[in-house]
């Protein structure tokens, strides 16, 4: 199946700000994933700046209260609230649902993550990257199911990372039990698996009025490479042909994805800096999307593998 590519007039350097700039969101509840940190605080700001009541689902509600009350200083009332939600849980991902209810949720933005974190498996022996970064935002998006549905076209934001391009799904050894520990080919498993689902979950929902995209942020120097060894920062710090996006640039193609008209009724796709990627050919650049990322027969599979994962 083809489609016509999705393009914008934004690129690397627009922001969050101006990529919803004219899109009212009164009325559009939103979600957040990861929402005191980062890009999480700028996607939250840009979203809420444009009348959206937002919720940052986050670990530690005491951080989440703080970056709320900053954001909620522009309004004559708040648009950002809290709730807490450890990801590498799933009792805690299913509480948050539960409080929820059916409310719709107009756009649910997938946003934590962690990145190149030592060998971690979660009390389920789950890789914790991929235990985070993909089964706990499977289980979330399932769990809001309804009220994704209730929204009549709920768009669901899955915040990958063109390190997808390290490494596919090793559906063999997904938890590194058989084969040496790599942090970084773990992060990039993680990082396709926000791609695949995105594909089988427009699949599955789209009669449900829910589609879901994947996109890489690009490279933001944030709380994410808290794990790297110090010579490995200074290495990226001093690196003379590293590009870096601020916060608010960084989070421009989440917002994009979660609010642009252009993407009405799509899903399955994949997007860098407010543009649909073109498939990866290889090259130091990185640029575009590996077919490994976008395979539907992968996606079902890695469907049914996290729906067994997480029914316990």
């Amino acid at each position: 199946m083809t489609h016509d590519r999705i393009t914008s007039s934004f690129d690397a350097a627009s922001t969050a700000a101006e990529v919803v700039e004219g899109i009212d969101l009164h009325g559009k509840r939103m979600i957040v994933t990861g929402g005191s940190s980062g890009i999480g605080i700028e996607t939250a700001r840009a979203l809420a700046g444009a009348g959206a009541d937002v919720l940052i689902a986050v670990r530690n509600p005491e951080a989440g209260r703080g970056v709320a009350d900053d954001i909620n200083t522009g309004f004559d009332s708040p648009r950002v609230t809290v709730s807490q939600l450890d990801l590498a849980d799933l009792p805690s991902i299913r509480r948050f649902a539960a409080e929820w209810g059916r409310t719709p949720v107009h756009a649910l933005i997938d946003n934590a993550g962690i990145m190149a974190t030592p060998l971690t498996r979660t009390a389920s022996g789950r890789e914790v990257q991929f235990a985070t970064n993909h089964l706990g935002h499977f289980t979330l998006a399932n769990a809001l199911h309804d009220a994704l549905a209730a929204a009549n076209g709920a768009r669901i934001v899955s915040v990958s990372s063109r390190g997808h391009l390290r490494s596919p799904v090793v559906f063999d050894d997904i938890d590194f039990t058989e084969r040496e520990y790599d942090p970084w080919l773990a992060y990039g498993q993680s990082k396709t698996a926000n791609v695949l689902f995105a594909v089988d979950a427009t699949r599955r929902w789209a009669d449900d009025g829910i589609t879901a995209n994947a996109l890489h942020p690009g490279g933001i120097m944030t709380n994410l490479v808290r794990y790297l060894p110090e010579d490995v920062l200074e290495g990226l710090r001093t690196d003379p042909t590293a590009v870096y996006k601020t916060p608010e640039q960084g989070a421009a193609t989440s917002v994009f994805v979660a609010t642009s008209p252009l993407l009405d009724g799509v899903g399955g796709r994949y997007f860098e800096d407010c543009n649909q990627a073109v498939p990866y050919e290889g090259g130091p650049e990185r640029v575009g999307v590996a077919d490994y990322a976008l395979d539907p027969e992968a996606a079902q599979r890695l469907w049914d593998l996290s729906a067994d994962a997480v029914s316990n």
